[in-house]
């Protein structure tokens, strides 16, 4: 199971690799699966802006890239 700073650390390798911008503040929501081991993590960076937000969705046990995204402005 990925903790929460490997979860920010991987999703903004990923965002860089885009050559999106990773902006302060961040967040990071894990969401369980409703039965048994997994779930996935959801991060965003610039989580209380209105514009450079990169999401990132991952496999909470594989570290996989579910998802992302990325609003400019």
């Amino acid at each position: 199971m990925l903790t929460e700073k490997e979860a920010f650390d991987l999703a903004k390798r990923v965002a860089e690799e885009q050559g999106w911008a990773w902006v302060e503040p961040t967040r990071a929501t894990l969401y369980r699966a409703w039965f048994g081991e997994g779930g996935r993590w959801e991060v965003a960076s610039n989580a209380r802006g209105l514009g450079a937000i990169a999401r990132i969705v991952l496999d909470a046990e594989t570290g996989a890239v579910l998802e992302k995204g990325y609003i400019p402005r």
